[in-house]
């Protein structure tokens, strides 16, 4: 059976004009019901993240300053968000959705968090809109509890997964396998780990296990066959018992940060092609929705409750 994640949480006022679509996920999660995806019974209200789980990859100092409406004015400015209560309160559900979705698809095949995917997330500061890293503390949970031994990230949001790169590097339990726009953000290259994971410079790139930079203007057939050349070798060489996947919505061709040109169709065949791939050689799968900012939000739902379509296909 196929579960889903979501929270009334998500969704927080927010400055008139901000550029994040905050809306998305209240609309990501009418349609995935409208549409049958999955009953009301299987539409979770995630759990708030203990403190425990989010030092499992992130400083107290950086939990309990964010926490209690503590940073700084150019750490907030870097986060994207205005600090709030409700921010702090989607922060920690968003984590526990995650969470909860990656226990379910170790018990189910595949399951999702209809949200999460803060890949610029790292131990110490929060950047391009992510707070917590919701990836991160799901794996090191999961590790630390033993439920599994070794996980992969497939990254297919448009931006490259800096935070995350960071947060297992040298870690080779943890495969991180992310494809993205060569001049989007995060745009500089981080000096030598460890000092990029542990100290606050902003928007660097951070090298993963295997990284692949695609040109602005990528289509379908370039972007799906790139990842056919290199999702089956990831998964080979990782050898994960999860895979967590972020499906983000910015490579369409209207999104207007991604600068890349997929269609809706390619991006459902870059779905099905990251879950075919993993069921085939019997890896569960947990998806994050990661980025989407599409000129039109209807666009960007449709994205992502199409992934939440693809995946409940998957699931007996």
């Amino acid at each position: 059976m196929f579960h889903c994640w979501s929270s009334a949480h998500y969704t927080l006022p927010l400055p008139l004009g901000h550029r994040f679509p905050i809306e998305k996920y209240a609309l990501l999660r009418d349609a995935v019901l409208a549409e049958g995806i999955v009953p009301p019974e299987r539409m979770h209200d995630p759990e708030r993240a203990s403190r425990k789980a989010l030092l499992r990859v992130h400083t107290a100092s950086y939990v309990d300053r964010f926490t209690d409406g503590r940073l700084d004015e150019t750490e907030i400015r870097r986060l994207g968000f205005p600090w709030s209560p409700q921010l702090v309160e989607r922060s920690y559900r968003a984590v526990g959705g995650t969470l909860g979705a990656a226990r379910a698809a170790l018990d189910h095949g595949v399951a999702m968090n209809l949200a999460g995917g803060t890949h610029h997330a790292f131990p110490d500061h929060g950047e391009g809109f992510c707070v917590f890293n919701d990836v991160a503390v799901a794996i090191r949970t999961l590790l630390d509890e033993r439920a599994i031994a070794r996980a992969a990230v497939v990254d297919l949001d448009v931006h490259q997964g800096n935070g995350t790169h960071a947060i297992f590097a040298g870690d080779e339990r943890v495969f991180t396998f992310s494809m993205h726009g060569e001049r989007n953000y995060p745009y500089r290259d981080a000096p030598a780990l460890p000092d990029a994971g542990g100290s606050r410079r902003y928007g660097l790139r951070v090298p993963g296990t295997r990284d692949v930079d695609l040109p602005e203007g990528c289509g379908d057939d370039e972007y799906l066959d790139a990842l056919a050349a290199e999702l089956p070798r990831v998964l080979s060489a990782a050898r994960p018992d999860l895979v967590v996947y972020l499906a983000g919505a910015d490579p369409h061709e209207g999104d207007r940060l991604g600068r890349m040109k997929l269609t809706f169709d390619g991006l459902a065949r870059r779905d099905a092609f990251v879950l075919e791939s993993c069921r085939d050689v019997g890896i569960p799968v947990a998806i994050t929705i990661a980025g989407g900012y599409g000129r039109a939000i209807g666009d960007t739902v449709r994205i992502h409750a199409t992934t939440a379509r693809i995946a409940a296909g998957f699931v007996g």
